[in-house]
C-alpha cells in the first residue's frame, strides 16, 4: 500500500512539472512569435538628421543632404568679393560649399543643440578637406558655435539643384610666397595639362592659390585630386564659376 502511495506521489510531481514546462514553452513561443510581427522602431531626429547624404555630389533635379564639420570665416574676408560678386558680410547670414551652385539656399542645422538656419551660398570653400562648410560669422552665431570654431551640422537645399552643366577644378595648395605657388605649379605641369595660378587679396595680404585642370564631373576631379595628394599635398575639388 505504501509503494502505491509513493508511485502515485512521484506521478503527481512528474505531472505538476510537465504542465509547467509547457506553460513556460507556450509563453516563449508566444513572445517570440509577437516579437517577430512587432513593427520597426522609428528613427529619431537626431538619427534622421545624421544620416549620410546618399550622393557626395549635388544631382540635378533632386535635393541634396549632407552631413559634415562646418568653421566660420570673419574680418580677414570682410569687406572682400564672394565667388559670385557679392560684397562679403562677416555680420550677415551666407556659407561658402565647395561645390553647390552659386545662390543655392540651403538650411543649416547645428548637430549638437538642433538650431536652424535658412542662407544663401556666395561663396567658395571651406579649403579645409575635413570640413564641408563655412558659415559667416553672423550665421555662426545664430547657430550658437563662434566660441568653438567648429560643429557638426547637417545641410540641405530648399529647393532641388538647377539644372546645369558644371566644370570642376582641383585647389592643390595656397600660398603667401608666390616663389612657392610657381614652384608647385612647376612639379605639377611635369604631370598635368592645366596649372594655373589664381592670385586672391584678403584683409591679412595677397596669397596664391595653385589650380589644376577643368574636369566636366566631379567624380573625375577627384580622381585627378587622389593622383596630387601624392605629391605630399592635401588638394581640394571646387565647382568653377
Amino acid at each position: 500500500m505504501d509503494s502505491m502511495l509513493q508511485v502515485q506521489a512521484i506521478f503527481a510531481r512528474t505531472l505538476t512539472q510537465v504542465l509547467r514546462f509547457g506553460v513556460v514553452l507556450s509563453i516563449a513561443v508566444l513572445s517570440a512569435s509577437c516579437a517577430g510581427k512587432a513593427a520597426p522602431a522609428r528613427p529619431t531626429t537626431a538619427e534622421l538628421l545624421n544620416t549620410p547624404s546618399p550622393s557626395p555630389t549635388p544631382v540635378p533635379g533632386q535635393i541634396y543632404r549632407e552631413a559634415g564639420i562646418s568653421s566660420w570665416y570673419g574680418k580677414d574676408f570682410h569687406g572682400r568679393k564672394t565667388a559670385n560678386g557679392e560684397t562679403y558680410d562677416m555680420y550677415g547670414i551666407s556659407a561658402a560649399h565647395r561645390t553647390l551652385p552659386l545662390g543655392t539656399y540651403i538650411r543649416v542645422t547645428n548637430l549638437d543643440n538642433y538650431k536652424s538656419i535658412k542662407l544663401k551660398v556666395n561663396d567658395r570653400g571651406p579649403f579645409a578637406k575635413s570640413r564641408i562648410l563655412d558659415l559667416s560669422y553672423g550665421a555662426a552665431k545664430e547657430l550658437g558655435f563662434v566660441a568653438q570654431g567648429t560643429v557638426k551640422v547637417r545641410i540641405e537645399t530648399l529647393e532641388e539643384i538647377r539644372d546645369s552643366t558644371p566644370s570642376y577644378t582641383v585647389q592643390a595648395g595656397a600660398f603667401i610666397e608666390e616663389e612657392n605657388a610657381r614652384m608647385l605649379k612647376q612639379r605639377l605641369s611635369k604631370k598635368y595639362d592645366t596649372v594655373y595660378i589664381v592670385p586672391f587679396e584678403s584683409n591679412t595680404g595677397k596669397f596664391f592659390r595653385v589650380r589644376v585642370g577643368s574636369y566636366s564631373t566631379e567624380e573625375k576631379a577627384e580622381r585627378v585630386a587622389s593622383g596630387i595628394m601624392l605629391e605630399g599635398v592635401e588638394p581640394i575639388v571646387l565647382r568653377k564659376d
